[in-house]
């Protein structure tokens, strides 16, 4: 698998995102609380720091994606999925995490709360035209084959 460098600044003191396994896409990002747990109620949601600044290379994103265990036994996801850090943001990477299930769900410092991916990115130049080309499925949308 293709590797870049990413700068990073580490002021929770814990482990850096890592890969689970050697074909992995995203790495676990750990929750950076030092003044104690955060509980999240249902319905509710709660911006949680992880105590990482990174710096991408241009041409990259980074991808704060939920962990799917997280989010079958808990119903605990990220809001804004996939939340997107821009090559030249440098604050603390933070990931908004909502509580959909039942019970209030407490994150522990140190706990596993998301998924990082870094993504190559480019940015559309628009070409204003007066029609489009006809394709197969042409303006069909939502639900247009018959199938749900």
């Amino acid at each position: 698998m293709e590797q870049i460098q990413v700068k990073v600044v580490n002021r929770s003191g814990g482990a850096l995102p890592s890969y689970a396994t050697p074909q992995s896409a995203g790495m676990d990002v750990r929750a950076f609380l030092p003044g104690g747990a955060v509980t999240i109620a249902p319905g509710e949601r709660a911006l949680v720091p992880t105590g990482l600044y990174i710096q991408l290379p241009d041409g990259y994103e980074c991808q704060m994606r939920p962990r799917s265990g997280l989010a079958l036994k808990h119903g605990v996801t990220v809001l804004n999925s996939p939340g997107t850090i821009d090559a030249d943001y440098r604050g603390e990477v933070g990931i908004v995490l909502i509580n959909h299930g039942c019970e209030p769900y407490r994150v522990e410092n140190g706990e596993r709360i998301g998924q990082l991916v870094i993504a190559r990115c480019m940015q559309a130049v628009w070409e204003p035209v007066c029609a489009l080309d006809d394709s197969e499925r042409g303006t069909g949308g939502f639900g247009h084959t018959g199938n749900i």
